[in-house]
């Protein structure tokens, strides 16, 4: 029997039930999204020109998303940063939209004086914490997440309220055009997902747990295109935090024009490194046919490539479906990498000794 079919070794490494916020995402998705609708907003907060979204790490996995999900869609310039300071483009017709998880992340708080010295429209997404306090007592107009559903409490595993938090709190700006029918038929079949790959599903017809052991011992290096590169940066966020992996990510058609020359050196890489194609049908038609030449390059210089086929029927539908395919394949990479998926030891060190 396969380590990742074995519910009591899954419980025992997996302390803080991450497993619990994997299933859940698709309730965050949810609540988020009706809850985000009832925020009142300025009516100036409509009339912006450009959109900034300021977030670290997990807190900033929804901007990525987004930003790439709706390139076809937005009206406006949207930029994704993640910074202590803010780019010379925010002004007073800028919507500055600051996101941290828990509130004290302290590249997005100081960005703040200089966002309301310039003017900019500010809202803010959190559970708690100094940006919860100043959305609660109204000092900034935001979305406050009340984490029923992430029970492990990592924000990269809370990336449910923070995409459909802030598309809310963005559609209710007018900025993206998205409908309540869209979002409920996206997260029904999102939910439907945990029955292909739930922990409960036996390898023999489970994708993510085969392509986990697939990548056990390796550098996994994924590959899409379009809509989904803000996907491939959340997948490879999680890869390094939940499975404590080292991966990466690129985007055709950009790859095309550099990596393929990388791929000779270090030969000792070619047994290490095992590339991820992530497949769809709705991506622009040349970069299909890029990915596929790509898939040959890759073969011929000596190195492995596994692929994923999307099944969903809208872009939206594929956003989560990667997001649920990627949680559930990093987390059972972790399982077989034998650690818990929650605890980020050094990324709290680093914390603590830039605390002091």
């Amino acid at each position: 029997m396969s380590s990742l079919d074995n519910a009591a070794k899954i419980k025992k490494l997996d302390q803080q039930n991450m497993l619990g916020s994997i299933i859940e995402l698709p309730l965050q998705c949810r609540q988020a999204w009706q809850e985000s609708q009832q925020v009142k907003l300025p009516v100036s907060y409509k009339g912006v020109k450009n959109i900034v979204i300021n977030g670290m790490g997990g807190s900033g996995l929804g901007g990525e998303i987004i930003q790439f999900l709706f390139w076809e869609k937005l009206k406006l310039p949207l930029q994704v940063i993640n910074s202590y300071t803010l780019p010379a483009s925010v002004g007073k017709d800028t919507l500055y939209l600051v996101s941290s998880y828990s509130g004290n992340t302290e590249e997005v708080l100081g960005t703040l004086p200089a966002a309301k010295k310039c003017g900019a429209k500010i809202m803010g997404i959190a559970t708690g914490g100094k940006l919860g306090a100043m959305i609660k007592t109204g000092q900034i107009p935001g979305y406050i997440i009340t984490e029923k559903h992430n029970p492990c409490g990592q924000p990269r595993m809370g990336v449910g309220y923070s995409v459909f938090g802030q598309l809310g709190l963005l559609a209710r700006c007018g900025v993206v055009k998205l409908s309540s029918a869209e979002v409920n038929l996206a997260i029904k079949n999102f939910s439907a997902l945990s029955s292909k790959f739930g922990s409960g599903v036996l390898k023999s017809k489970n994708p993510a747990k085969q392509i986990a052991e697939k990548l056990l011992g390796r550098i996994p290096c994924l590959v899409v295109a379009d809509f989904l590169a803000g996907n491939a940066h959340a997948f490879r966020n999680q890869f390094n935090e939940n499975s404590k992996n080292f991966a990466n990510y690129f985007v055709v058609s950009e790859m095309n024009h550099h990596l393929l020359e990388g791929l000779s050196f270090p030969k000792k890489a070619k047994k290490i490194l095992r590339f991820l194609f992530i497949q769809s049908d709705l991506y622009y038609s040349v970069n299909r046919r890029r990915i596929e030449i790509t898939k040959e390059v890759v073969e011929s210089n000596g190195v492995d490539f596994i692929e994923y086929q999307l099944r969903g029927k809208t872009k939206l539908e594929q956003a989560l479906e990667l997001l649920s395919f990627g949680s559930y394949v990093n987390f059972y990479l972790a399982i077989l990498n034998g650690v818990d998926p929650s605890p980020i030891p050094w990324v709290d060190y680093f914390k603590e000794q830039l605390g002091k």
